[in-house]
Parts: structure tokens; C-alpha cells; sequence
């Protein structure tokens, strides 16, 4: 079954939204349950479900991506060296900014705002998917953008004068893991194709490495975690597998047989939240942790979101709410680095234009974040139709 469906699309936009809005919430009196919770709180609220369910998403994708790239008759080598570029690709873009916080602006010779703007302009240089230009001109762009990044990472300082350290990763970004989550999924789907039962059994690896790793009973593996951490951990990639695993479920069933999507989609859904809150009596519910009883309920809302999108965008046909998070789903990366160009411009310029978030009523601030969350869609849209779009 290769048919695709739109929900699949609007909640890859619609959690990419959600991602804009509660990175923007870090304020004063906004509702607990909206924000990210603590460490050690045995518990979630909405932000740490919104990067899982990215994170679902992107396994969800997997098969539609692989199967797209075979009926155009490429090769497993080719799909496997696509695989590795756009993995590492995330990786490196997850390490420079993961390093931003660490800049010492004095060694390093430039602020902090201008070395990640410069950064930034690097990453659309290397990775826009350019249209309409000559080779040469193509070759020149993507050339100026790895020098730019090759000097930006040589004079990069952090630390004091006394002990001065390099780029380093203590983790690798929020699209690191995106790129270490993908790189598993991927790999996996080129490996097995379609065979529900293959995926699921590396999806139980994976999660077995996360309960392991939650049990300190990996530490032997500490020589090699420094590169391999997110694969050993399990945690990330056991929740792509999850999405890819569902994915391919779902195009067996058959979209045209409703029905059956539903129910299945439902009882999925249901198992995965009971697992995850069984799972609660050993390994608390914790995003910052990693623990494998998050991972599960995070997996089981997922597919219950799924399930609601798809019966409003499918069978209702209720479509035209969906114009505001089709420009996220179909431009994510650019959507997602689009609101930190703004942000190191304006702490640049010195210019505080985010009036609301000076505000002390919390429904203000929620608001602002909404309104600036659905203006950097439209802005990753307007920067699509004007050839500047990022492609991995």
C-alpha cells in the first residue's frame, strides 16, 4: 500500500508548530502543564510530548521516503548513501548549535549573536535546495557555505584564557538526535522493507537498550557513548521505530479500509499508554531522563493524535483548517532554524520587538507565542516561494 495520507503530513506541521510555540513559552506564570517539566518531576506536560511526537513523525515518514526513492529506481547503495549524508548532515548542523551557550565571545573573537547568525547563513548556503541556477553558480553557494562553517568551527573558543576548549558534544541538539533517531529507522527499513515483524524486533532492541541503560547496566559501553550515545541509550531511536513500525502498519491495512485503521490505530494507541504507565512503577515519567515509561505514553498519544487527524482531515474531509501547518510540514527544517534568525538578529540589534513577552499576564504571553509560532510558518513559507528552502 503506498498511497499517502494528508493527516500524515498536517501532524508533522502541526507538532513542528507546537515545537515553535512552547520553545517560545519559557516565561514567568504560563501554566505548568504547557511548559517542559523537571528532571526528577514523575511527570509531562504539553513540551515534553511535542518533540517525541516529531520524533514519531519523522519514523512515520520512513517508508513513504524509501519506497519514493525505489520507484525511481535507485539502489539500496544510493538510498544507504542518502541515509548517511542527511544523517550526518542534522548532526553537524546539531552540534553548532548545541555549542552556542558554550561560545566565549572574547576568545573566540566574534559575539555570540553574530557567530550563529554567520553559522546560520552558512547552513542555507550548503543545504537550500537551489532552483533554477547553474551548476557553477550552485557549486560556488554550497563551497562559500562549507568554507563558512570550516572557519566559524576553527575560531570557536569556549572555556577561559587558562583552559580554553573546542566544539564538543555533551549532546548533540535537538536535530542531532533527529539525525541519529532517522539514521536508525532508516537504516532498519532499508535492511527488512516492510516486515512488521523484523521492525518490531528492533524496535524491542531498542527499547531493551533504553531500559538497560536507565538500570546502569551499560556502562561497559562508556568508551564508545561519547559517538554512539543516542543508539546505545535506545530511547530516541526507540521512538522513530515506533512511528515506522506504525507507518508501515497502517499502509498494509490500507487506508481505504477505515474501519479497521481506526480500530487498530485505537488499540495501539491504548496498549502503548498502559504500557508506559505499568512501566511508571520502575522508571519515572521524565523527558530530561529519557526513561523508557515517557517514551511509551509519549508513543500511545501519538498514535491517538494520529488517529483524531485522520478522521477529521480523511473521512470528514474537513481540510481548510489544514492551509496553516501544511507550509511546516513540507519546509520542517526550515521552518524550525527560521524563529533562531530572528531571535540572534534581535539580540543583535539590541531591539526587544517581542513586546509580549514583557508582559506579566500569562494570556499574553501564551498568545504572542501562538501568533509568533504561526509567523514563522508563514515565513518559512514566503522564504519557499522566493528558491530558499532547505533540503536534506
Amino acid at each position: 500500500m503506498n498511497q499517502r495520507i494528508l493527516s500524515i503530513d498536517i501532524m508533522r506541521g502541526l507538532t513542528l508548530f507546537l515545537m515553535l510555540f512552547v520553545n517560545d513559552l519559557y516565561m514567568p506564570g504560563v501554566p505548568a502543564w504547557l511548559g517542559h517539566t523537571s528532571a526528577d518531576f514523575d511527570g509531562m506536560g504539553l513540551a515534553d510530548w511535542v518533540f517525541p511526537g516529531f520524533l514519531f513523525m519523522v519514523g512515520m515518514a520512513v517508508p513513504f521516503a524509501a519506497q519514493s526513492r525505489m520507484k525511481r529506481g535507485q539502489s539500496s547503495l544510493t538510498i544507504f548513501y542518502h541515509i548517511l549524508v542527511r544523517s550526518l548532515s542534522l548532526i553537524i548542523i546539531g552540534v553548532f548549535m548545541v555549542n552556542v551557550s558554550r561560545l566565549n565571545p572574547q576568545l573566540t573573537g566574534l559575539s555570540k549573536n553574530l557567530w550563529v547568525i554567520l553559522v546560520y547563513i552558512s547552513i542555507f548556503l550548503i543545504w537550500n535546495n537551489y532552483r533554477n541556477l547553474r551548476l557553477w553558480l550552485i557549486y560556488l553557494l554550497k563551497g562559500a557555505g562549507i568554507a563558512g562553517l570550516i572557519i566559524l568551527a576553527a575560531i570557536f573558543k569556549s572555556g577561559t584564557a587558562e583552559s580554553v576548549s573546542w566544539l564538543h558534544t555533551s549532546w548533540w541538539g535537538i536535530l542531532g538526535l533527529i539525525g541519529w533517531g532517522y539514521l536508525a529507522a532508516s537504516l532498519v527499513y532499508l535492511l527488512v522493507k516492510d516486515s512488521l515483524l523484523q521492525i518490531a524486533g528492533f524496535w524491542a532492541l531498542f527499547f531493551m537498550l533504553n531500559i538497560l541503560s536507565q538500570l546502569n547496566l551499560l556502562e561497559f559501553l562508556n568508551p564508545v557513548k561519547p559517538v554512539l550515545g543516542v543508539l546505545l541509550n535506545g530511547n530516541t531511536p526507540s521512538i522513530v521505530l515506533a512511528g515506522l513500525f506504525f507507518s508501515v502498519l497502517i499502509r498494509q491495512i490500507g487506508f481505504a479500509d477505515s474501519q479497521k485503521l481506526i480500530k487498530t490505530s485505537l488499540l495501539i494507541g491504548v496498549i502503548l499508554l498502559v504500557i508506559g504507565f505499568v512501566l511508571r512503577r520502575w522508571f519515572i515519567i521524565s523527558k530530561i531522563q529519557g526513561t523508557p515509561s515517557w517514551a511509551m505514553i509519549c508513543n500511545g498519544i501519538s498514535v491517538l493524535v494520529f488517529v483524531v487527524l485522520y478522521i477529521v482531515i480523511d473521512l470528514f474531509k474537513l481540510t481548510k483548517w489544514t492551509v496553516i501547518f501544511n507550509p511546516a510540514g513540507q519546509n520542517s527544517l526550515t521552518t524550525y532554524l527560521a524563529p533562531d534568525i530572528f531571535y540572534y538578529s534581535m539580540w543583535l540589534s539590541g531591539i526587544p520587538i517581542l513586546i509580549y513577552k514583557q508582559s506579566e499576564l500569562a494570556g499574553v504571553v501564551i498568545l504572542g507565542s501562538v501568533l509568533w509560532a504561526l509567523t514563522m510558518i508563514g515565513f518559512a513559507a514566503l522564504l519557499a516561494r522566493i528558491g530558499i528552502r532547505l533540503r536534506l
